[in-house]
């Protein structure tokens, strides 16, 4: 007992050391910050005399200066003056980095490096803008011992690409620059081969599953435009808060398929807590997203849950300050979230009947805007926000033993978790609301299968008619899954025909209709010309031919009948030409491989983003509100 008790008291203490150590860190980054803030205000220029001499060294101005905010801020002078001429100096860097890019068009990039970097974590890096990514890439890992093929760059939140240049993809002087490691290691030499051959390795295979990543959801978003087999056939499909199918315009579908295939792997990584692999699939998803039009992202949650992931994983990797533009991050999220749920959260209440577990998301949001007003040096909007996080944890926290009660009831901790939020914590609610949860959900996914059914039936009725997969998909969406309605439009609209599933090289070939077709369409009493021309357009196929001619009172379209004339002249494609295709598509195994570990992290329940233990959260909150209330005691004791 006695030594149980001791090792606790142990680890105890260290952790209170360490806790200091990191308050100690916050303290002085919140003084920077308000400092900063004071300087500004005042409009005082430290690179300029008084407070620095012609040879660039610090004038007596300085002390005065060192004086007047200690007595502001109560805090230790010779603490405040240490850190105005730390700001100094990096100002008089910075001025002499801008004349230097004047004269020489050399830039400066200020250079983020991995938590695992304990000291000088900043670093200028000169560089011309007009070097390829691959080669800032080599310079960057030359110059700080990175492995060159183990390291991404993030500038501008967007990762570099290697082949353009830095121009080219808007990187300036004095740009910001995070180095992400896929390779893990404590040491920059390894004295062991062994495990830094294991370390190479698992870089690699890092490597190699970002590659997957990409590549399985752009097999899945390919597959929902073509016509597969949902029975046989995994692919993606984008279905709304009850889990019904949703119309997206095609424009839109893909991208939208992608930024949510990308924001879901990033936070299959996060809740791995490997955040280096998870914040270039967010930004990924940021970038897909941002080919939505803006009223789509204003009236779903998804693009405001990314705003904070993304600021989430730049806390988690200690780089928040580069994400210049947080604070735009978590407004637009704050802003989308209450376009989505309406004013306190009705619009929600009315759709679900509570809003329970949506306050997980405020809960993340009131914590990082606090965390970062607090690194703006806004102590007490710091604390309002850190208040209001504390508030909602401790109305969020979780009874463990009731989770328990409905575990045993056959009910996942997940379930659990979700559907107490949504009660109050109340278990007997708590089970009905899951109960009736699945009941429903069991109901939309059988008539969305049968509609699914019904949908494939209806492609392939159309094909059998000559039609394409592509052109019968889309009449049926501009019908809404309406078969006789989408006749019509490929009646009227014949060009819809030319919507060919090989890409429109393969329409160029047009052969000569047999005279036995010709004179088919001849006894139905259209003109001969008219009739060899139709059959010319649609390949022979009679039926096609004859709704048209007939639609159209016995002539082709003046559209058709260009495309049939140019055809003539169009000389047949040899098998060797096609040849290619298939010998450039992807294995097989391997993009079954890409799909599998898509879908794997693909959730199950269509709330799992609001799914939360929130003891990362519990810990963050006490940890930042300490660091405030540190400021307002030393403020008292001064």
């Amino acid at each position: 007992m006695k030594t149980n008790g001791g090792r606790r008291r142990i680890r105890a203490f260290g952790g209170l050391r360490l806790a200091r150590r990191w308050r100690r860190m916050a303290q002085k980054k919140y003084l920077q910050a308000k400092l900063t803030q004071f300087l500004r205000e005042d409009r005082i220029q430290l690179w300029k005399p008084p407070y620095t001499d012609e040879n660039k060294k610090v004038g007596l101005a300085l002390k005065d200066l060192a004086k007047k905010y200690s007595d502001k801020l109560e805090c230790c002078e010779n603490e405040v003056e240490k850190i105005i001429e730390e700001i100094r100096c990096k100002a008089v860097e910075r001025g002499t980095g801008n004349e230097h890019y004047k004269a020489t068009g050399i830039a400066t990039i200020e250079v983020f490096l991995p938590p695992r970097v304990k000291k000088d974590r900043k670093n200028l890096l000169e560089t011309r803008l007009h070097v390829t990514g691959r080669e800032l890439r080599s310079k960057i890992a030359e110059t700080f011992g990175f492995q060159e093929n183990y390291i991404k760059i993030v500038i501008n939140k967007k990762q570099l690409q290697l082949g353009k240049t830095l121009e080219e993809q808007g990187v300036t002087h004095n740009v910001k620059a995070m180095v992400l490691e896929l390779k893990q290691s404590e040491e920059d030499v390894r004295k062991n081969s062994q495990v830094e051959e294991e370390e190479q390795n698992e870089a690699r295979l890092k490597e190699k599953r970002i590659q997957r990543t990409k590549r399985g959801l752009e097999i899945l978003a390919e597959r929902a435009e073509m016509v597969v087999d949902p029975e046989t056939t995994p692919y993606l499909d984008i279905a709304n808060q009850t889990g019904r199918s949703i119309r997206i315009p095609p424009s839109e579908r893909k991208a939208l398929m992608l930024a949510m295939g990308y924001h879901e792997k990033g936070r299959a990584f996060l809740k791995r807590k490997e955040y280096g692999i998870a914040l270039p699939c967010l930004l990924d998803a940021d970038r897909y997203f941002c080919e939505c039009c803006r009223e789509l992202l204003d009236t779903v949650d998804n693009y405001a849950v990314l705003q904070l992931d993304i600021a989430w994983c730049y806390f988690r990797l200690g780089q928040l300050e580069c994400l210049d533009d947080a604070e735009k991050k978590l407004n637009m999220a704050q802003r989308c979230f209450k376009n989505c749920y309406g004013e306190n959260h009705q619009r929600l209440v009315h759709i679900k009947g509570n809003c329970g577990k949506e306050k997980v998301l405020f809960l993340r949001l009131y914590l990082l805007q606090g965390i970062r007003n607090y690194h703006s040096g806004n102590g007490e909007e710091a604390y309002d926000y850190l208040n209001k996080a504390c508030q909602l944890f401790k109305e969020l926290y979780i009874d463990p033993s009731k989770v328990h009660s409905l575990m045993q009831l056959g009910f996942s901790a997940q379930e659990a978790r979700l559907g107490l939020r949504a009660c109050d914590g109340n278990v007997d609610h708590a089970a009905a609301h899951i109960t009736n949860r699945r009941e429903k959900l069991d109901q939309i996914r059988k008539e969305e299968k049968e509609k699914k059914r019904r949908r494939l039936e209806n492609i392939n009725y159309l094909k059998g008619m000559g039609y394409s997969a592509r052109a019968a998909k889309q009449a049926l969406h501009q019908a809404s899954g309406n078969l006789e309605e989408s006749l019509q439009i490929l009646l009227s609209q014949p060009q819809m025909w030319w919507l060919n599933d090989s890409g429109p090289e393969t329409n160029s070939h047009q052969e000569s209709p047999s005279r036995e077709t010709i004179d088919q369409l001849v006894y139905m009493g259209f003109d001969a010309a008219a009739a060899e021309a139709a059959l010319r357009v649609f390949r022979g196929n009679v039926q096609l031919a004859a709704q048209t001619l007939a639609h159209n009172g016995g002539s082709l379209p003046s559209g058709l009948r260009l495309s049939a004339e140019d055809s003539s002249a169009t000389p047949p494609t040899s098998p060797s030409d096609s040849a290619g295709t298939s010998s450039a598509s992807t294995d097989e195994d391997m993009e079954t491989e890409a799909v599998n570990e898509i879908l794997e992290d693909i959730p199950e329940h269509e709330e799992d983003y609001l799914d939360s233990t929130l003891e990362d959260e519990e810990i963050i909150i006490a940890e930042y509100l300490s660091y405030v209330e540190s400021i307002k005691t030393a403020t008292k004791r001064n």
